[in-house]
Order: structure tokens, then C-alpha cells, then sequence
């Protein structure tokens, strides 16, 4: 690159202290307000940066990729999924993708467990009742939920994030089991006392609780499909806080209410927002507005990955956490 600063729009607001960093190194244009781009705005960003800094919330497809200026040269997104990047498109017109891995594994981690004593523990039953005044005092039968001690937890994506889960869960004495497209090494397996499961039903099948951790590709799409979910037991819990598209969610959404699995805790939505409006209305279903990753460390921590990419590439290196294909 030449000495020229680069020119870097950021499509949402940031953490301030990385915002700053930002202007102190680069051209940037910052967002005003809190909401994401339009499409317009989104277009008039590509045919004027030499870097986009998107999140989640942006749709860089195909179509927009293909809009963009000769100078567009790096996306580097704020977060660890990319599955909203066209990365073929984006590598075809000569535009490197770049990421921000592993700063978020504790965090979401932490979050997978909190969800898990939600739903178990019925949490989100308890709270309704002191928010609407209507506690009657402590009784022998009230409440009651299930110890997660014993039970046995199925990990789908044995990635840094099923790891950490694993370590957390093993600590409230449960049983490791996990699903992956690649075995662990054996160390790594018997340091998380974990057993492996080649067959994805079969351990399905078999478990209390099912955390979803792997990331969203054309592979993993409705990987929890209706049939895959009808293989869980009545009394099995089912976690998701990776990407929403990985369950079929209007298939859970009727064995939720028809009691054929026993809750669901659920940070993620198959389409975003809307969400099926019905598991609202479940009090064996706790739902969070996708706050895995949602601590001021980790975001200030994905705003420094972000930097280093940039900075990276415009000292003329490959950025550190450049996106090959061999992760699509």
C-alpha cells in the first residue's frame, strides 16, 4: 500500500476507545447512530473505501461486492462469523476477507452455561413471578427443576468455543460428549474427558442437553433438522448460541409446544430478528437477544483484531486473521 492513509468506513458504532484508535491511524468514517446501513448506504460505502468494517448485521452478498469500487481492497469484519460475506465473490474481484477469532470463546462460552441453568433451573418462571408480585413464599414442590450434575452434554462444533463449554461443564460434573467434523487429537479428548461421536443421530439420540457451537455454512444448515430433533429425548434441553440457521426452527418450535423436548435456550434466531413469535410465549423457553459475545472486553478485544488486520494490510501484509478457503 502507499503512504497515502487509507479511507475505512466502520458500519456500526464501536466501542469508544477503538473508534479512536481508528481515526488516530486510519481516514475513518464512523457511524452516527446505533442502526445498520441501508442498502444505499452500504453501496455508497464500497464505492468509496479502501476498507469496510461491517458486523453480523450487514449483508455483504454477491450484488453489493459486485458494486464495489476498484479501491475496495479489504473487508475487514467486526466479528468471528462471516457467514454474511460472499468470500468467493469478495476473493474473485481481488478483495481480502478478514475476521476477529477466538476473542469471544469465554465470553460465549459463559453464555452457553448461563442458558443451560436458565432453562434447567426455570430461571426465566421464577422471574415472572417476582416481576408480577405474585410470590407466595417458598414451597417443598415450587419451581422445581433439574441439577445439570450427572447429566450428559452433547456438543455440536467441538471448535475454541465447545472446548471452553466442555471445561465449564465439566466443572458442574457433567458428562462430555461431542460431534465434529474432525476428531480431537487424544490429548485434547482426554483432557476435556470428552467422548466422540462419529455419528451425529446417534449421539443426538443419547444426550440431556444439546449445546450448538459450529459454525453456519451450507454444511451445517438445518443440520438440526425435524427429523435429527425428533431423535432427542422428551426430558433433552437444546442450547444454540452459534447461528440460528443450523436448527430448523419452526420444527423445534412445534416440539417445544407439544412437549417432545423439554426446553430450549436460544441466543440466535434462524431469521434474525422476527424470531418464530410463538417460543415467546413458552416459559420452558429462554430467549436473549444475541448477547453471546456482548461483554466490553470482548468487544474491545474484537475492535483490537480489527485494528491489527488494518493495520496489517496497510503496512503491505497479509492481514492475521485473513479468511482462506479452507474455513468456508
Amino acid at each position: 500500500m502507499s503512504s497515502k492513509r487509507l479511507s475505512v468506513v466502520v458500519t456500526r458504532r464501536l466501542p469508544e476507545v477503538v473508534e479512536t484508535r481508528l481515526k488516530e491511524l486510519f481516514d475513518v468514517t464512523l457511524r452516527d447512530s446505533d442502526t445498520p446501513m441501508t442498502r444505499e448506504e452500504l453501496v455508497a460505502a464500497v464505492q468509496e473505501a479502501d476498507v469496510l468494517v461491517p458486523t453480523v448485521t450487514d449483508t455483504i452478498d454477491a450484488g453489493l461486492i459486485g458494486q464495489a469500487g476498484p479501491q475496495l481492497k479489504l473487508i475487514a469484519n467486526f466479528g468471528a462469523g462471516f457467514d454474511h460475506i460472499d468470500v468467493a465473490t469478495a476473493r474473485s474481484r481481488g478483495i481480502l476477507v478478514s475476521n476477529t477469532p477466538g476473542v469471544v470463546t469465554e465470553d460465549t462460552a459463559d453464555m452457553v452455561l448461563a442458558l443451560m441453568l436458565g432453562v434447567t433451573r426455570r430461571i426465566q418462571e421464577g422471574l415472572a413471578v417476582m416481576q408480577a408480585g405474585e410470590w407466595q413464599g417458598w414451597a417443598p414442590t415450587a419451581f422445581l427443576g433439574g441439577r445439570l450434575g450427572g447429566r450428559r452434554l452433547g456438543i455440536l462444533g467441538m471448535g475454541r468455543i465447545g472446548q471452553a463449554v466442555a471445561r465449564r461443564a465439566a466443572a458442574f460434573g457433567m458428562q462430555i460428549h461431542y460431534h465434529n467434523r474432525h476428531r480431537l487429537r487424544p490429548e485434547t479428548e482426554d483432557a476435556l474427558q470428552a467422548t466422540y461421536w462419529d455419528s451425529l443421530d446417534q449421539m443426538v439420540a443419547r444426550m440431556d442437553v444439546l449445546s450448538v457451537n459450529c459454525p453456519s455454512t451450507p454444511s451445517t444448515y438445518h443440520l438440526l433438522n425435524a427429523r435429527r430433533l425428533k431423535l432427542l429425548k422428551p426430558s433433552a434441553v437444546i442450547v444454540n448460541t452459534s447461528r440460528g440457521e443450523v436448527i430448523d426452527e419452526n420444527a423445534l418450535t412445534r416440539m417445544l409446544k407439544a412437549g417432545d423436548i423439554a426446553g430450549a435456550g436460544l441466543d440466535v434466531y434462524e431469521h434474525g430478528i422476527k424470531g418464530n413469535p410463538d417460543l415467546r410465549n413458552m416459559p420452558n423457553v429462554v430467549m436473549l437477544p444475541h448477547m453471546g459475545s456482548a461483554t466490553e472486553e470482548g468487544r474491545v478485544e474484537m475492535g483490537e483484531k480489527v485494528i491489527i488486520n488494518v493495520k496489517t494490510f496497510a503496512d503491505g501484509h497479509r492481514p492475521p486473521d485473513q479468511v482462506i478457503p479452507a474455513m468456508l
